[in-house]
């Protein structure tokens, strides 16, 4: 089959989903989108739309049915069913494999350790027991964290000082969900790399993204980090490395801790194109959105070099929940180097992504500046 006749199913309609589909459209290519939400924002651009839970076996069926290939915006979705699919020989991408493997945490790391990965020490917890030795084994603080299900920081608790177990513990569930402790890392700055690998295993890495993040949501993105070349050098070695051990076809995030000494260490990996990345849309020739679709089709890579500095800034809902109301993007336009990007959500949340911005320009203080007013002057927020 010609990769441009195929049709592609995408599990979730999310703002990714919707940014994979705006390019798969550009394309010429049919989507089908499954999400349970029947106002997603992958609702109004998608061919159809099957109306169904992300855990309901005979919608995995019937989404396998009506496409050549399948893949997912997030990770939190039935892996099980999908490697049934691959069994029955319906294409998979990133593979169930690869999905299984990442979305429990633990697993992930010793995947990943097992295969010469760097990065802060670990260990599973059971009980209390388990948790005092890891605050011998690590010192005090480190982190606790639920192996699934986490994002956006929740299923993550830092325990300051052994009085601290009890309550971090029941505070992540008491045992009712499986956890690991991590030795705390002092780490200068958060990165992430995106990589691509087609199908034909033709691998392109993405320049190197500085993430600074409020609550454990990520606020900004600054392109290029400010790095030495050593670090950069190992990130994006890292990167690459990541899509070879997963094999992973389509786009994947490696998210990074850099220390005072310039080491890098991973964090955790995501097999889709990611939060950080939505740069790529103004900031490279070929998006992540783009990469990923060619990926998943069999079609030859894209170019990912950087046209210019690049700052991105999430926006986030705020005020009450309700109806979406925009406010200010008038004044936010009128400097001609912001784009805003509105995700289409018809409910509005405190903290819940709403949409981003971007400023490109040579000099990155002066674009932060410009990102941080642009960011200022609009919002989101709901009404009655």
């Amino acid at each position: 089959m010609n990769s441009l006749n195929k049709k592609i199913g995408i599990i979730g309609g999310g703002q990714l989903g919707k940014m994979m589909i705006l390019d798969a459209k550009r394309l010429g290519f049919e989507v089908v989108t499954l999400d349970p939400s029947e106002k997603c924002p992958s609702h109004s651009i998608s061919d159809e739309h099957i109306i169904a839970s992300f855990h309901s076996k005979e919608a995995y069926e019937e989404l396998a049915k009506k496409v050549d290939v399948i893949t997912y915006e997030f990770e939190h979705i039935h892996a099980d069913f999908l490697e049934e699919l691959e069994q029955e020989g319906h294409k998979v991408y990133p593979t169930a494999r690869s999905l299984k493997i990442i979305q429990d945490k633990y697993t992930q790391k010793c995947c990943l350790k097992d295969a010469g990965i760097l990065m802060p020490e670990f260990i599973k917890v059971d009980d209390i027991e388990d948790l005092k030795m890891a605050g011998k084994q690590f010192g005090y603080p480190f982190m606790l964290k639920a192996t699934t299900g986490g994002y956006d920081g929740k299923g993550n608790a830092v325990v300051k000082m052994e009085s601290d177990i009890e309550k971090q513990y029941k505070a992540l569930g008491a045992g009712e969900v499986s956890l690991m402790a991590e030795r705390f890392l002092n780490f200068t700055k958060e990165i992430s790399v995106l990589a691509c690998r087609g199908i034909n295993g033709e691998i392109a890495v993405y320049p190197v993204a500085e993430n600074i993040h409020i609550d454990s949501i990520l606020d900004e993105t600054i392109i290029p980090a400010e790095l030495e070349r050593k670090s950069e050098k190992k990130a994006m070695e890292m990167a690459h490395a990541v899509m070879e051990i997963f094999e992973g076809v389509g786009m994947f995030c490696t998210e990074m801790f850099v220390d005072a000494n310039g080491e890098v260490y991973l964090n955790e990996v995501a097999p889709r194109p990611h939060n950080s990345g939505h740069y790529t849309i103004e900031g490279t020739l070929t998006s992540q959105y783009e990469q990923h679709i060619r990926a998943i089709v069999g079609l030859p890579l894209g170019d990912v070099q950087l046209r210019s500095s690049i700052v991105m800034k999430n926006i986030l809902g705020t005020g009450q929940e309700g109806k979406t109301i925009i406010e200010g993007i008038e004044k936010t336009y009128k400097n001609p180097r912001v784009k805003v990007h509105i995700y289409g959500k018809k409910v509005s949340k405190p903290g819940r992504k709403m949409g981003h911005l971007t400023v490109i320009g040579e000099d990155i203080e002066t674009i932060r500046e410009e990102a941080r007013l642009a960011y200022e002057s609009i919002r989101i927020v709901g009404g009655e």
